[in-house]
């Protein structure tokens, strides 16, 4: 075998026995077999990779040209921008970690414990945690772990509505996974429309302040309309001042990207500088950055659970992006693309076909990501014909890739979160199940208002294009 084989030609189109429906098969086997084991209680992206495999498999023996499609498999998992997504989820997860370890929340919580707070404040100021969780780690699934088994079990014990609890932890991950400078969803959007990350931080601001009022007004109402008078809400929430320091380590990432640093730079920054901050302050133990277990051959540091943390995604993603390859290699997207020239006539349209089309993606794949990176050629094809600017592009896509995964009960997220319920079974606490997970995720449902009134009125339209003419895009 030639392992240093050219890619595919990319003007040599990949085909399937039975046409589109044969070159779409893995994606639907993908899709049914995710469904099914994530309905049954999946725990985590590993539980992914043997359905992708099978797809995969699938894939092969349909495509017409087996060498053909097993080049198109390893040009769409050896992507850049998949590196770029890999690299930056490694040093979030890292620096989730660290923000975790040296009291980071627990620091949030007794802010919030300051207050004397009723179940409904408990419950807005867990969503407001989550938020400032969730745009300091970037990460929801950080935010769902970090968070839930923390603040889930207390406002269970003060007698919150435990659905509108659950919705607030995940609603606040929401948050930063659409807004936060070191988001995946805020970095694959930028990087693959080629918009610089900084500005497009800074346009999103116009969306998300509205979302986050829809949001908490909503969950001020659910809490109400749910309260529970019967219940002792005596119960004070706690927490350990310690970890404010640690606050400084979000700002400075935040400020170097809005100063448009590279992704790599503003990251490594940010995790040295927290490094720096922790163990000035005494809140990283010096052993914690890295120690030898010489009995078991084994060395610990958070930096390695940072990293451990990061490998279900980043293989899932990885796979994930072979059938994406595939898709491509069976020009598809090309089709797609000039079916909507042809369909569309203006701006307006043009944009409804990109929220269309990710729609799909990210409904087929299960993964925001992929989706956007599936898509990522589409929406700058059709966005450039149209004169739409890479920025406003960029928030579209991440606009409908942040409602869904975050609603439906068959996404990750959503699993998550319901499986984090179960710590409070030992306070006698009920579990909440994925249906209700999403449906009181208020923050993904402001977003879909958002998105329709985006989509229809042309909210946010010039003052994105006005954004990347400054930057030059």
């Amino acid at each position: 075998m030639d392992l240093h084989s050219q890619k595919a030609s990319p003007d040599k189109e990949l085909g399937f026995y039975g046409g589109v429906i044969g070159a779409l098969a893995p994606f639907f086997i993908f899709l049914i077999g995710v469904i099914f084991i994530a309905l049954s209680g999946a725990p985590d992206e590993k539980g992914f990779w043997p359905i992708l495999i099978l797809a995969l498999g699938v894939g092969l023996i349909l495509s017409k040209n087996k060498k053909s499609y097993s080049e198109a498999v390893i040009d769409g998992m050896s992507e850049r921008i998949v590196m770029i997504m890999i690299t930056a989820w490694i040093l979030a997860s890292i620096i989730g970690v660290l923000m975790a370890s040296t009291g980071f929340v627990e620091a949030l919580t007794w802010m919030a414990s300051q207050a004397n707070l009723s179940n409904t404040g408990y419950i807005v100021s867990t969503f407001i945690i989550c938020c400032i969780v969730s745009l300091s780690t970037g990460s929801s699934f950080a935010t769902i772990l970090i968070c839930g088994p923390l603040l889930y079990p207390t406002g269970g014990l003060m007698g919150a509505h435990l659905p509108t609890l659950a919705g607030a932890v995940i609603a606040g991950a929401t948050f930063g996974d659409f807004s936060a400078p070191i988001s995946d969803t805020t970095i694959a959007s930028a990087l693959s429309q080629k918009a610089n990350i900084g500005m497009t931080v800074k346009s999103r601001i116009k969306y998300i302040i509205p979302a986050l009022f829809i949001a908490m007004f909503a969950f001020v109402i659910s809490a109400q309309m749910h309260s529970n008078d019967s219940i002792d809400t005596s119960i004070t929430i706690s927490g350990d001042p310690s970890g404010i320091p640690m606050l400084l380590v979000p700002v400075l990432i935040i400020w170097l990207f809005l100063k448009e640093c590279h992704l790599v730079h503003g990251l490594m920054y940010g995790l040295l500088f927290g490094v720096v901050i922790g163990l000035i302050s005494g809140l990283l133990p010096i052993e914690n950055l890295l120690s030898l277990d010489l009995e078991n051959f084994v060395a610990k540091s958070f930096i390695i659970d940072g990293i451990n943390r990061a490998v279900g995604i980043s293989f899932f993603t990885i796979l994930l992006m072979g059938l994406v390859g595939v898709v491509k290699a069976s020009k598809i997207m090309e089709r797609l693309v000039l079916f909507a020239e042809k369909n569309s006539q203006s701006l307006k349209q043009g944009e409804m076909w990109i929220a269309g089309t990710v729609w799909t993606a990210v409904m087929m794949t299960t993964h925001s990501i992929v989706a956007i990176l599936m898509t990522s050629d589409f929406s700058n094809d059709v966005g450039a014909k149209k004169g739409m600017s890479s920025v406003r592009r960029a928030n579209i896509l991440s606009l409908v890739v942040c409602i869904f995964p975050f609603l439906l009960p068959y996404f990750i997220p959503v699993i998550l979160m319901s499986n984090m319920t179960s710590t409070g079974q030992e306070f006698d606490i009920a579990s909440v199940g994925p249906l209700e997970v999403g449906l009181y995720n208020f923050m993904a449902w402001a977003l879909l208002i958002i998105t329709m009134v985006t989509l229809l009125f042309g909210f946010g339209r010039n003052d994105d294009n006005k954004s990347a003419i400054n930057n030059g895009k």
